[in-house]
């Protein structure tokens, strides 16, 4: 009985009739109609008109039609009577939602086409979405997916696991024993059909749950697993792959929950792997199965007795799995597409999972099986044996390199052979494999092993074959870019005229990939690169001087990068008048593009970026055509679409440059690709800021308000707030250097910046985002300096920083918590991912600390008012165990100590325990840090500190006095507690007793080599001794000279200090008569001799 009058569903009907007119005029109209008359303006009556239409349509196409439209409609958001968003269909009132969904549900029960349920159930499925994200019920939903479970339709069946699968938080815990049994019953139904939806819906169930919860369902796995081997059985590949799928999702969640049985699955995914009358994407998804394991439980794969022989050698009878219909390689050879799409191939799968077996079992676990086969496979007749080992070279070599960065030679025995086989994708594979160790193994491979790899490699660019010569060239780029100028030098000529050869080839991407090699021999080569400038160049200029023809834009494109990259190598000078034509070339080829996929409009921002950073100030007058096109790039908004779906996110799937985000039970789609060019374009304004100075302040009002801090809240793409970060306090600096420091102009943009950066340090969710915006704003307010900040601002700059630890503080709970019983080998599991989240942490606190130092360093005691909020939490942190904990405490209080002067002492109780205290800690860093901090009480706190400094005196020698007190680990704190001993003596030593002995045994501990900031204290103070006549000092003068020579020949002592010292040590060398000719012969290197002799005439 439909409750809508028959003319609404008949107006209805005809609607839906336009909406999918092949018509486009007809179904825009019908859009704008359905928004305009139906979603404003009566959603309720809308939502229950499609119910009806899918409950009494005779027409199937019609049905289905209404449920997506249905789900599309209650999906959308609504503003409510607060001016909150919410979902639409939750924003109806309860009576008009009751009845709507109960329709609903009756017509998911009733529904008797696979096709149309299915579009029902995913309306039903967004439902419960947004009741479970709005914490509501819908106690009705339950019941019917219970019953349709029992349902003697299996068709029924497999739609209520349907709906489980993409809504599970609609089950509760109350639940938990029948959901249970429902899944035990599936997993033994007679429909496969309804097992794999059930292993489906198991697996996001499952994933739902937190770690305690997911106990309780264990013992389900078996049943799970006992699924498998009846359709492998029946060779079903898409069952079985399905199937796996589902087992991926679960081990990614709870790899653990397999050990029992992880050895019965190994043997069976080795089983789907080796099978050949399965399809390739089966026997792929089997092996991801396993891979997924070493990703999330690495040990228990080590310790299962085969997982890894059988596994390696899975891989490699895949990888050789290539070329089946191409044995001379004669199509691969003729093949101009080098970017071929094979991802979905059988060797590119046994190479990655190669890959990632080796960065996460290691190379003491994977080289032994691995090179069991590989000396074999290269004497193997079959060359995709031999391409294969050699493919499996480069797959490993990263994760294996602490293990075979010892055994180079051997590896490139086997290896540099190949680049001499009789077949052409070996030498292309040994090529390949040559490239990839010149990254993995640099820059070892390049000081130790350039000899054999540069003349092995060379004449392999003299291949017949242009796909080898032009692979050849790319393991060049590899070796060159981690290469010294003084390694490659002796090898330029053989180099470059094998290249320039390359450029003459008839295949254009030869010559491109040509053009990169030179481009990446000229920027290691440097200025010794000038000698091939007056061959080169004019080639290039003709390659850019050609017409703009379509096929040969990347060509031209290469050509560009390689004459700015060689601009830069061999400077201005040598550039000379080629400086402005090449310049007017780049003009006049961005003029040109009109078409929006030319690859060298991309090419060409980095190049006048280049060529800004080789012209300086010359290139000033480039500006105006340069900085629009990059403004607008820059500016571009996320490109982002609302997938509805299946067929479109499968279709998204198919193409480059999007990446799919779940979010609240829908799909959304972000043009990656857009974003990397957003990126680009901001990192190279942050050269032109950088290179261009005061000289850039035209173009920054407009960039700080429209890029850079938009930018900072671009939260659809990581990098673009990363280098927003970057780029603001480069623009404030451009305006400074323009305007000047008490310039309004400065002033105003500063007033319009500084309110937005206290904004993101509340809003940024992402941990090592949130480092890059406290680092961005240390930055700006150095720019800005002293009392730039308002006491608003400080307030609002600790209620920040207050959100921010105790977020800090929730995660370290959170790690003891989900530590404590846990196993050794799960501790070892998840050491890299929480040795990462710690590195997160103590890089954002520190680069928070870095932020109290500066507004510190310029606002002084005016901060203490709002900083003293955090005193309890700071205090908490010098208690602490954790040593990191402690070493952040410490660095804020000596910052209370060096800015705060005579303020200072009012924090005394706090400080004073924790410095002595930190004097004694087992870590060299919080030794250092109490120790500058007791200096700095001397040297700014005044006379409130001399008791405190009178006390401290003992641990600061004791300091000195740690085993090994100059080895690299504690040399710092040695350093730092010498020179505060003497700032004590020269600023205040009112309670310090006898000063005589403790100047003796003060320079005794001299020198200061390696703290440059430490080493002035010291010095300066041994220089007023000197002036003094200190009779300690008087009676070891040659002693005097070999500390401060060795300080001259560290470089700790430079400049003014350094002249200062020198003069005093020359009247004491004079006053005393001493000699210290011998000294210098027996104790100083030939070079420091003459460096010191330098400074003492």
């Amino acid at each position: 009985m439909s409750i809508l009058p028959a003319e609404v569903n008949a107006e209805l009907a005809q609607l839906l009739q336009a909406l999918q007119s092949p018509d486009n005029s007809i179904r825009s109209q019908a859009e704008e109609h359905l928004q305009n008359n139906w979603t404003s303006t009566q959603p309720e009556v809308l939502l229950m008109g499609l119910v009806e239409q899918i409950a009494v349509s005779r027409d199937a196409s019609v049905r289905s039609f209404a449920a997506v439209i249905f789900r599309r409609i209650a999906s959308k958001t609504r503003k409510t009577a607060s001016s909150e968003n919410t979902d639409m269909f939750i924003s109806l009132t309860a009576d008009q939602a009751t009845v709507i969904r109960a329709k609903l549900l009756e017509t998911l029960v009733a529904e008797t086409d696979r096709t149309v349920r299915n579009k029902i159930s995913d309306a039903v499925a967004e439902l419960g979405r947004q009741y479970a994200d709005n914490d509501d019920s819908w106690p009705e939903l339950l019941q019917v997916l219970f019953n349709l479970s029992m349902a003697p339709d299996a068709g029924k069946r497999e739609t209520a696991f349907r709906v489980f699968t993409t809504t599970p938080g609609i089950i509760e815990k109350q639940h938990e024993e029948p959901v249970a049994a429902a899944f035990a019953h599936a997993f033994k139904d007679d429909s496969v059909a309804v097992r794999l939806a059930a292993m489906e819906a198991f697996a996001a169930f499952f994933r739902s749950l937190g770690k305690k919860s997911q106990t309780k369902y264990h013992g389900l796995l078996p049943e799970v697993l006992n699924i498998l081997p009846p359709i492998k059985d029946s060779q079903d590949s898409e069952d079985l792959s399905k199937a796996l799928v589902a087992l991926i999702d679960l081990a990614e969640g709870a790899p653990k929950m397999f050990k029992q049985i992880f050895h019965v699955l190994v043997q069976f995914c080795i089983s789907v792997i080796q099978d050949k009358e399965l399809n390739d994407v089966c026997r792929q998804n089997a092996l991801e199965l396993m891979a997924t394991f070493a990703d999330y439980a690495p040990s228990m794969c080590k310790k299962d007795s085969s997982y890894t022989t059988d596994m390696i050698t899975q891989c490699l009878s895949l990888m050789t799995d290539l070329g089946e219909d191409d044995d001379d390689a004669a199509e691969w050879l003729t093949s101009d597409d080098l970017d071929q799409e094979e991802s979905d191939q059988n060797h590119v799968a046994g190479e990655q999972c190669m890959d990632r077996l080796a960065n996460k079992l290691g190379g003491a676990v994977i080289l032994g099986p691995t090179f069991s086969w590989l000396p074999r496979m290269m004497q193997s007749p079959a060359w995709r044996d031999r391409h294969a080992a050699l493919m499996a070279i480069s797959a490993i070599s990263e994760g294996c390199r602490e293990q075979m960065i010892g055994e180079l030679k051997q590896v490139l025995a086997l290896v540099i052979p190949a680049l001499k086989d009789t077949h052409p994708r070996v030498r292309w594979a040994g090529c390949n494999a040559l490239g990839q160790m010149s990254t993995d193994f640099a820059p070892t491979m390049q000081k130790e092993y350039y000899d054999i790899a540069l003349t092995s490699i060379i004449p392999v660019l003299d291949s017949p074959e242009a796909r080898v010569k032009s692979h050849a060239a790319a393991a060049l780029v590899n070796f060159c870019e981690e290469a010294q100028k003084s390694v490659l030098e002796p090898y330029l000529d053989d180099l470059l005229s094998h290249l320039f050869q390359l450029l003459q080839n008839e295949k254009r991407y030869v010559q491109e990939q040509a053009l990169s090699t030179i481009a990446t021999i000229a920027d290691a080569a440097e200025h010794a690169f000038g000698k091939y400038y007056d061959t080169l160049m004019p080639l290039l200029v003709n390659v850019l001087q050609r017409e703009n023809e379509k096929e040969f834009r990347l060509l031209r494109a290469k050509a560009m990068e390689c004459a700015t990259l060689i601009a830069l190598a061999v400077g201005k000078e040598r550039l000379g008048a080629d400086a402005l034509l090449l310049v007017q070339l780049l003009a006049n080829i961005q003029q040109n593009i009109t078409d929006s996929d030319d690859p060298q409009a991309q090419y060409l921002m980095h190049c006048w970026g280049r060529m800004c950073r080789v012209l300086g100030k010359d290139f000033l007058p480039f500006l105006p055509n340069v900085i629009p096109p990059l403004l607008e790039l820059a500016s571009a908004k996320a490109d982002i679409q609302l997938l509805n779906d299946d067929d479109q996110i499968e279709q998204m799937q198919q193409e480059e440059g999007w990446e799919l985000v779940p979010l609240r039970g829908r799909t959304i789609g972000i043009r990656t690709s857009a974003m990397d060019d957003k990126n680009m374009a901001i990192e190279l304004l942050v050269v032109y800021a950088q290179v261009l100075e005061g000289d850039f302040a035209p173009y920054v009002a407009e960039i700080m308000e429209s890029i850079a801090l938009p930018g900072l809240a671009f939260f659809f793409h990581d990098p673009v707030r990363f280098v927003s970060a970057k780029l603001v306090p480069q623009l404030l600096s451009s305006y400074k250097k323009h305007y000047g420091v008490e310039s309004n102009e400065l002033n105003g943009l500063w007033n319009a910046t500084v309110d937005k950066l206290l904004e993101v340090l509340t809003a940024e969710p992402a941990i090592d985002t949130l480092a890059e915006m406290y680092q961005c704003f240390y930055e700006s307010v150095e720019v800005i300096g002293r009392r730039c900040l308002s006491e608003a601002h400080m307030d609002r700059f600790i209620d920040a920083v207050s959100s921010t630890l105790t977020d800090y503080k929730e995660r370290v709970s959170q790690r003891e918590e989900d530590n404590e019983g846990v196993t050794a080998e799960d501790a070892e599991d998840d050491q890299e991912e929480l040795l990462m989240a710690i590195e997160d942490d103590q890089t954002l606190l520190s680069d928070m600390n870095k932020a109290f130092h500066c507004i510190f360093k310029y606002h002084e005691s005016s901060f203490l008012r709002a900083w003293q909020r955090l005193i309890m939490t700071y205090d908490g942190f010098l208690k602490s165990s954790d040593p990191t904990q402690r070493q952040w405490g410490l660095c804020i209080m000596d910052d209370v100590l060096e800015y705060c002067g005579n303020d200072s002492v009012g924090f005394a109780n706090y400080i004073s325990e924790p410095l002595l205290n930190g004097c004694k800690d087992p870590s060299p860093a919080i030794r250092q840090a109490a120790a500058y901090g007791i200096g700095v009480a001397a040297h700014r706190g005044g006379s409130a500190w001399a008791a405190f400094l009178g006390r401290a005196l003992e641990n600061l020698f004791a300091i000195m006095q740690v085993p090994d007190a100059r080895n690299e680990e504690n040399i710092y704190a040695t350093e730092n507690a010498c020179a505060a001993i003497a700032k004590i003596l020269h600023y205040n030593a009112s309670a310090i007793q006898p000063v005589d002995q403790i100047i003796a045994q003060w320079i005794e501990y001299l020198p200061v080599t390696n703290d440059e900031e430490a080493a002035p204290y010291a010095y300066l103070y041994l220089t007023e001794l000197i002036k003094n006549q200190y009779p300690v000092v008087v009676a070891q003068a040659a002693k005097v000279f070999v500390f401060v020579a060795q300080a001259l020949e560290a470089d700790a002592l430079t400049g003014l200090t350094a002249g200062r010292v020198v003069a005093a040590t020359k009247s004491l060398l004079e006053a005393t008569n001493t000699n210290v000719e011998l000294l210098l012969q027996q104790q100083f290197s030939p070079e420091a001799q003459q460096l010191i002799r330098g400074y003492f005439g």
